[in-house]
């Protein structure tokens, strides 16, 4: 796992602009603690910085394989689970290895296959490889989006990073946020492709960009296909296992210590007990973390997306497995620190967080990091097994938007200015999205009714909702050097789970069936019987009177941000009682600080006209 970023121009000598790709590359030093790496050739400059997972020692990059015609270099970030049997096959056609890294398994294959590489790689990975002989870069992001990816074209060429951060270190780039990027900010409505920043874009998910003389193409290399499902119950429940089974003992392979993220959920817990056994094979015992706050059981509030606290569930799952197992206690003084959220919101470059759910996710990874240098997670499994409360509710299923707006407690656009809310319209432009979204998602011959609507329903959470969470996971776990893998995103069992029929995913009436039916036998059955319950947030009353007062002095210096807020509205949040305050004020007091933070970091230009 590593930060890359890049710089083609075809039009002057990159080699005396290593300064500004230094620059570049030392906005990745998060993502790549170990080493740092530059590689500079006439039109192109490649900067890397490395977090060592796999052959700690011969996998340094940027890396470059010289060939009669000229140089191809890689830089590289990630992880290709199926490396061992792609080195392997190289081998068998004449490539010889100077190291035991993915890394050079995937330049390798570039020189075999080409751009058809992508096609063969199963894992987590975010690349690009500048190709001399035909003064070419090729940029590659993977199936499921789980490594970031952005590019800015030139007039003469692209930039290109892990995060926006590496292009706007770049002089020939201004940070611009205009009106549709104000949108995205204060929507929840993922919009493909889209980076915010004017002029930048995101690499989607499963496509590859190709840059030379003649400009940048873009096309898809993989996406989600319709296909008969032919395989009964028990051969679906049986399939589902044996692939998770291959899943996570691909990816617990590293040369660094790992463990596993339990929540005491069905999803985190089936991993966590899949790991275990696995490992016990080895002699090993799995390490397992979980988030926890001070007098949570006193101060927890039930709502419908986390009805009920986790830590007896994760005390339950630890016991059974026999994890070596720590609980990361986070109180609020912790959660309200400035110094945090400026790090969450230095992350992920755009104020479009989840408040004290970012900065515990960034506090917990932190801790986690001094232990560990890898984790799995189960993030993805609702999205991909139908587990959110929204995806059983009637009315908000066949609602006329995304399903997961539909009584949402989240309102980003909750106390805005009246002026900037009807500016931005962000019922239409969630609309919009929205039936792009409807219109792209593929559908079965003859499919009608709820099976044709759930698939539309998986579609869009698999396209637009799991990009803002994997981007969220990314941010946070490698703004400490921590890697965090997905075994949920692996695309085998995505494609085959989408093909599953509705009827199947929900054959004992409750949600993410066929992951119950395919791993009980690992965990206890309160555990496997819970009921879904998200990502915990904090009810410590003292983080509530803290995130007020922090606001409040933002009101009493006439800070920037109130030019997108009713100064009368936030000002009766901030004085508020806390156990009568309002969802909506809550959330908008959290991101009134996020913006604010953001605001003071990239001091952007904001043009909505």
């Amino acid at each position: 796992m590593c930060g890359i970023t890049g710089w083609v121009s075809y039009a002057r000598d990159l080699g005396t602009r290593d300064g500004v790709l230094r620059d570049m590359t030392e906005t990745m030093a998060c993502r790549g603690p170990d080493a740092a790496g530059t590689w500079v050739a006439p039109h192109a400059a490649l900067g890397h910085r490395r977090l060592a997972v796999i052959d700690l020692p011969g996998g340094t990059q940027p890396m470059k394989v010289d060939t009669p015609d000229g140089a191809v270099a890689m830089v590289y970030s990630g992880e290709a689970y199926n490396f061992t049997e792609l080195r392997d096959e190289l081998r068998r056609r004449g490539h010889r290895f100077d190291t035991d890294s993915d890394t050079e398994v995937v330049l390798r294959g570039y020189l075999e296959w080409g751009e058809r590489l992508a096609e063969e790689l199963n894992g987590m990975y975010a690349f690009a490889i500048w190709d001399e002989r035909t003064e070419k870069l090729v940029m590659i992001r993977d199936r499921m989006g789980i490594k970031p990816f952005y590019y800015y074209e030139t007039d003469d060429g692209v930039l290109f990073g892990s995060e926006p951060k590496a292009i706007l270190a770049n002089p020939a780039v201004d940070p611009v946020i205009g009106l549709d990027g104000m949108r995205e900010i204060f929507s929840f409505a993922k919009t493909p492709g889209f980076a915010a920043w004017e002029g930048m874009r995101e690499l989607k998910p499963g496509h590859l960009a190709v840059v030379d003389r003649n400009g940048l193409r873009e096309r898809c290399y993989w996406q989600l296909e319709v296909s008969e499902h032919t395989d009964d119950r028990a051969a679906t429940v049986a399939h589902v296992r044996e692939l998770l089974d291959d899943i996570i003992a691909r990816q617990l392979v590293a040369d660094v210590p790992r463990c596993t993220l339990l929540s005491g959920g069905l999803d985190s817990s089936a991993m966590t007990a899949i790991a275990a056994l696995q490992l016990a094979e080895q002699g090993e015992n799995v390490r397992s973390f979980a988030v926890d706050f001070p007098n949570q059981a006193e101060n927890f509030r039930a709502i419908d997306v986390a009805p009920t606290q986790d830590t007896p569930f994760v005390k339950a799952v630890a016991e059974h497995v026999k994890s070596d197992h720590e609980n990361i206690m986070l109180d609020g003084a912790a959660l309200s620190d400035p110094a945090v959220r400026s790090a969450a919101v230095g992350a992920r470059d755009l104020p479009i967080g989840l408040g004290d759910r970012d900065n515990s996710l960034y506090l917990l990874f932190k801790a986690i990091r001094e232990q560990s240098t890898v984790a799995l997670s189960g993030e993805s499994a609702d999205e991909i097994f139908g587990g959110y409360p929204w995806f059983h509710n009637e009315r908000q299923r066949t609602a006329d938007t995304f399903p997961w707006l539909v009584d949402s407690p989240l309102n980003p656009g909750g106390l805005l200015d009246g002026g900037l809310t009807e500016q931005l319209d962000l019922g239409a432009y969630i609309g919009d999205n929205y039936s792009a979204a409807l219109n792209s998602a593929p559908i079965k011959d003859g499919e009608t009714g709820l099976e044709k609507r759930m698939r539309q329903v998986s579609y869009m959470h698999l396209t637009r909702m799991v990009q803002t969470l994997l981007d969220r996971k990314d941010r946070m776990s490698m703004a400490v050097g921590l890697e965090v893998r997905v075994p949920f995103c692996d695309h085998r069992l995505v494609q085959y789970v989408f093909n599953t029929p509705w009827s199947l995913k929900t054959y004992d009436g409750r949600e993410k069936s066929l992951l119950r039916g395919a791993t009980r036998d690992t965990l206890p059955d309160e555990v496997a019987d819970r009921k879904k319950s998200g990502y915990p947030g904090s009810f410590d009353p003292n983080y509530l009177t803290a995130i007020q007062s922090q606001a409040a002095e933002l009101i009493a210096s006439n800070h920037r941000v109130l030019d997108f807020y009713d100064k009368d509205q936030l000002k009766a949040a901030t004085q508020a009682d806390g156990k009568t305050i309002a969802n909506e004020q809550r959330n908008a007091i959290e991101r009134v600080l996020d913006i604010a933070t953001w605001l003071d970091q990239r001091n952007p230009t904001i043009k909505l006209a």
